[in-house]
């Protein structure tokens, strides 16, 4: 099993881009384990993408940080064959 580190290292290194519901499943673990529970007020109804990036931190709320680690690499590893 790799590392939260090396997960996030080779992740950025996937040979194609990841679907929008697919980073945002990495993003959303990625802020939690990095900045804990979401501490940015809710962007405006217009700004989709920055309201979708919100969302998926928010759905972590409470998850320990540790715990947000062990779930990205477990993300990491479930897409690592369609895109490494």
């Amino acid at each position: 099993m790799v590392s939260f580190e090396e997960a996030t290292e080779l992740a950025k290194k996937f040979s194609k881009k990841p679907t929008d519901a697919e980073f945002l499943e990495f993003y959303g673990f990625f802020k939690q384990a990095t900045a804990g529970d979401v501490n940015i007020e809710k962007p405006g109804a217009l700004d989709l993408k920055g309201k979708a990036k919100y969302e998926a931190w928010a759905a972590n709320k409470g998850l320990s940080k540790d715990a947000a680690k062990e779930a990205y690499v477990k993300v990491y590893e479930k897409y690592a064959p369609k895109y490494a």
